[in-house]
């Protein structure tokens, strides 16, 4: 294999999240974290590959490789050992990490922290028969998520990179734009855009059964259709195999396009919306975008350190409801959406959510993807949707795409 074409992460950037790591392990009386999701395996040793890694929570992470054992030690920035049969795990684990597991010969049990929020129930069922009594695995997934939650200047710039290329990307897909075209083709412009330009091909979540391809494309009321996924926009969609996002309906004049898109680069997503119209929008709709905006930019306003994020989606409420669009804020009626907005990373769905319920404070190094929207059956949905990345003092749009109406002629 030739090494000069494999991409590597600096070692001192993934190590710096393996003691953040351990820092909250500690803090929880947890003895060791065992990483099974790939997401959270390239985060904690900068390699994708399969397997488990170890992290003590004092001590040396491994990380167990099934395959590829010879891509792995390229890629790692963590001690790398190729993984024996399942049933061998457990006395290799005693080997190479004697000081978690000599508690076991006593009546203390090792506790081990895995991703339950994630973990299939027959691969814990697996884990559990071969760790054995002596250990007992716990639910580390708020520790992991936690840890990712805030982001390195690294992962940022990343991120960065990912908006850029949204950015324009977007310019060249809202040229095609005209009465007559489908949703599927001004999807279809905008992947290739992004794809020529570094797109790895997919946008990563966490949450069981939702899946996302580049995002949510669609005008009028196929995009206004509820669907199952977690958002205040659902989409027509191809069919019931992907009820979703871009369906083969036809752009007219008038009616709203939404143009919710991301990229990942590098692994780092970023997320925008921005709305479209070939001519004008109908009264309600414009003032419900402007709506939109003005909501954005008081959020904006009150990003800074220390700000509940639950308090966020308590004043943009409070906001639609002094606009009298309640009942179309992220959503209609009972396929309302219950956020304003969300953590992305590594993956679309992350910690922290601007929701009710999550008192977390806001703190330097999150980024958050705020979207705004308003639903009207049968007729569209509008709104926006900018990233930021939370500093000392407040906040920095990382969306690079210009604000406002985009009206086509």
């Amino acid at each position: 294999m030739h090494s000069n074409l494999v991409a590597t992460i600096d070692k001192d950037e993934v190590l710096a999240r393996v003691v953040r790591l351990q820092q909250l392990m500690t803090a929880e009386q947890m003895d060791a974290f065992l990483v099974t999701q790939h997401v959270d395996l390239f985060y904690i040793t900068g390699s994708m590959q399969a397997g488990y890694a170890f992290i003590p929570a004092v001590g040396t992470p491994v990380f167990y490789v099934r395959r590829s054992l010879e891509r792995a030690q390229l890629e790692s920035a963590v001690r790398v050992e190729a993984m024996p049969s399942l049933r061998g795990f457990k006395p290799q684990l005693e080997k190479d990490h004697p000081t978690v597991f000599a508690s076991g010969s006593s009546e203390a049990v090792v506790r081990i922290a895995t991703e339950m929020d994630v973990l299939p129930a027959a691969s814990y069922a697996r884990l559990v028969d071969v760790l054995g009594s002596g250990c007992t695995l716990v639910d580390g997934s708020s520790l992991m998520r936690q840890v990712r939650m805030v982001k390195s200047p690294w992962e940022v710039s990343r991120i960065e990179a990912a908006a850029q290329v949204v950015a324009e990307a977007l310019v060249e897909a809202t040229s095609i734009i005209r009465e007559g075209i489908t949703e599927l083709e001004l999807m279809a412009r905008i992947e290739y855009e992004i794809r020529m330009r570094g797109h790895i091909g997919l946008m990563r979540t966490r949450t069981f059964n939702m899946e996302i391809t580049t995002g949510m494309v669609g005008a009028g009321e196929a995009v206004a259709m509820p669907s199952a996924f977690d958002g205040p926009a659902g989409g027509l969609g191809l069919g019931p195999s992907f009820p979703q996002s871009t369906s083969r309906k036809v752009i007219t004049r008038g009616e709203p396009i939404l143009i919710d898109i991301g990229c990942c680069i590098d692994g780092y997503v970023i997320d925008q919306t921005r709305t479209a119209v070939i001519g004008g929008l109908p009264d309600d709709l414009a003032e419900a975008y402007v709506q939109a905006e003005e909501l954005i930019h008081a959020a904006e306003a009150a990003m800074r350190p220390g700000t509940a994020c639950d308090s966020l989606y308590a004043d943009a409420l409070a906001g639609a409801a002094a606009a009298g669009l309640t009942d179309h804020f992220m959503g209609f009626g009972v396929n309302q959406v219950k956020f304003l907005g969300h953590g992305i990373g590594l993956e679309v769905d992350e910690w922290p959510v601007l929701a009710k319920g999550f008192s977390t404070p806001l703190a330097p190094g999150m980024v958050l993807a705020v979207e705004p929207k308003f639903t009207f059956p049968g007729r569209g949905v509008v709104g926006i949707e900018n990233s930021y990345l939370i500093t000392d003092t407040g906040c920095r749009q990382l969306t690079r795409s210009p604000e406002g109406l985009i009206v086509l002629p």
